[in-house]
């Protein structure tokens, strides 16, 4: 499951997508809202994605996990809209036979998800600035 939604998410949402008989770990990591970047409070976030492309990308990165450990159960699924402090914007599981793998791959999942995939986010700090930011720059600019 690669998944782009407007939706709230949790754990259990990746969890039900790998889960299966042979996995003997289930590796999850949720990322949420913090209320500071950098020294400076932070109100909220807003991401933007081009969905069919981001899910595209996500596939791509279940398959450079199946390719360098031999696994073939990643979910991953990033929210959209306006996040407020402490949600989830972003859940990553795998699940493998043994737990080092499964850490790998999903320590994995997440930097790359990070580098390729097409997702802007808009921090709004408390002054009421507020600055988009894109950890890759090939892909195009947000809207305005």
């Amino acid at each position: 499951m690669f998944k782009i939604t407007k939706e709230v998410i949790t754990a259990e949402d990746v969890i039900r997508a790998v889960q299966t008989g042979d996995a003997g770990a289930i590796v999850t990591f949720l990322g949420t809202v913090r209320n500071n970047t950098e020294g400076r409070e932070v109100s909220y976030l807003e991401y933007e994605a081009y969905a069919p492309m981001a899910e595209n990308k996500m596939a791509e990165i279940a398959q450079e996990i199946a390719e360098k450990w031999g696994l073939d159960r990643v979910a991953t699924i990033h929210r959209v809209g306006r996040l407020e402090i402490g949600e989830v914007s972003v859940a990553v599981a795998v699940a493998s036979p043994h737990r080092k793998d499964g850490f790998e791959a999903c320590h994995y999942a997440m930097n790359r998800l990070k580098q390729i995939v097409p997702i802007w986010k808009r921090e709004v700090w408390a002054d009421d600035e507020e600055e988009w930011a894109n950890p890759d720059p090939i892909y195009f600019e947000p809207k305005s």
